[in-house]
């Protein structure tokens, strides 16, 4: 029999899935070439299912007689390996960012005069509607609190931006660009205490407490669902710190980041500027081994933050501390710097990638903010997080707004600054 391919993400099987793999199967023997959690997140969001599972469902549809994973967007690589009698694809894939990709298949399968089949498109039905009704249903705090860890295996760089109540969730949750086809969002959200802290008019010295804080964590898990990762400032005493670990894993927060300081809290750019202390070695080593002794699963991860270059402690001593804190078990480590260039960062990535045992690395570039996500993920960086932008530019924008006001004694010279009160009624689900 001939020898039939059909690249896949099967990822929310639907009639049109099972139109093309029954046309396939009326051709010859279908191998299903299943494109992995790494190849679908290079292009567009990381699929709901695991490849494993997405695996087990094709492997039990009649119309398929083997599945094999397709490492990459480009079908290159397995065509040239099996040399397949033809191959089978929706005729959806003329245009957008699987246009070249309609184009290298055909020119390979000229090479063994094999045939490029094309099965008109299933109306009514698609993936996207259908990923569109799953994120109005919600999820879950397993699956959520999972998401970080497939994303981080998954994709070269996660990215990661500050919400701070519910409407910013809805904005990181439903924000997305296409750039040369490629569709770019943010794939989580950081519950910021500075952003927390400042949307209450409070001082961001850990004045506003975890139950407060909570509240904002509840806020974003009815709206969103993306995972979440959590400010956890110095995480407290280590008898209290535990019972943060408890709360945020049961509500699905995917990570909490502890810093390596003790004493009031400042924040870390002030640096020098103001008196801040830094942990011991060994004191903070045991406030994440008893974080991770506190969680229920392995999904939820305890993240160190080193604060060496903030106070002035030297490259050395950075990589000493994650060194330690590695063995101390911490899931991820996040190294900050106040500078206003990213060489220091970049030092530290390019010395942790000779250590023996690494874990992935988080980077926060609020003030070496000319650096791109490329090159941090080149250096070995696996999360970026923009860590306050959504305030610090809703700020300038209300303060215009109430000064021109005041101004003019009337709204009429700030409309340009707001949206309509339709979108804003349309704006939130369920509003109508």
């Amino acid at each position: 029999m001939s020898e039939v391919y059909v690249g896949m993400s099967a990822d929310l099987i639907h009639p049109g899935h099972l139109n093309i793999l029954n046309e396939a199967s009326k051709l010859g023997n279908v191998t299903v070439g299943l494109l992995t959690d790494k190849a679908i997140a290079s292009y567009k969001r990381l699929p709901y299912l695991k490849y494993d599972q997405r695996k087990v469902i094709l492997e039990n549809l009649k119309s398929v007689n083997k599945v094999i994973p397709q490492e990459t967007l480009d079908y290159r690589p397995n065509l040239e390996k099996l040399r397949p009698d033809f191959v089978v694809h929706g005729d959806d894939w003329k245009e957008g960012i699987q246009k070249n990709t309609r184009q290298q298949v055909l020119d390979t399968l000229d090479k063994w005069n094999g045939k490029l089949i094309e099965v008109p498109y299933t109306e009514g039905i698609s993936s996207t509607q259908l990923s569109k009704a799953l994120k109005e249903i919600g999820t879950t705090p397993d699956i959520r609190r999972a998401r970080l860890r497939r994303l981080i295996q998954s994709k070269k760089i996660v990215r990661i931006i500050e919400a701070h109540n519910g409407l910013t969730g809805l904005i990181v949750e439903n924000i997305n660009v296409e750039v040369n086809g490629e569709i770019r969002e943010f794939d989580g959200m950081w519950a910021s205490s500075l952003t927390d802290s400042t949307s209450m008019g409070k001082p961001d010295i850990e004045a506003v407490d975890i139950t407060s804080r909570v509240n904002n964590i509840n806020n974003l898990v009815e709206v969103t669902t993306k995972p979440i990762i959590f400010d956890g400032d110095t995480g407290g005493k280590i008898e209290h710190f535990v019972f943060t670990v408890r709360t945020l894993e049961r509500l699905g927060v995917s990570a909490v980041i502890i810093e390596d300081k003790i004493g009031l809290k400042k924040n870390s750019l002030f640096g020098t500027d103001v008196q801040q202390f830094q942990d011991s070695i060994e004191d903070f080593s045991k406030k994440i081994e008893a974080g991770r002794a506190a969680r229920i699963t392995d999904d939820f991860m305890v993240i160190a933050r080193i604060e060496s270059l903030i106070l002035k402690a030297g490259m050395e001593d950075a990589l000493k501390r994650a060194k330690a804190y590695i063995e101390a078990g911490a899931d991820a480590i996040m190294i900050h710097s106040k500078e206003k260039s990213p060489n220091e960062i970049l030092e530290f990535c390019h010395k942790y990638q000779k250590f023996d045992r690494k874990v992935p690395i988080i980077a926060v570039p609020s003030s070496y903010n000319t650096i791109t996500e490329d090159e941090l993920a080149d250096a070995g960086v696996n999360v970026v997080i923009y860590a306050n932008q959504l305030l610090r530019s809703a700020y300038p924008a209300m303060l215009d707004t109430a000064k021109s006001i005041l101004t003019h004694r009337r709204s009429y010279e700030s409309r340009d600054n707001c949206i309509s009160i339709k979108e804003i009624l349309e704006l939130i689900p369920g509003t109508k």
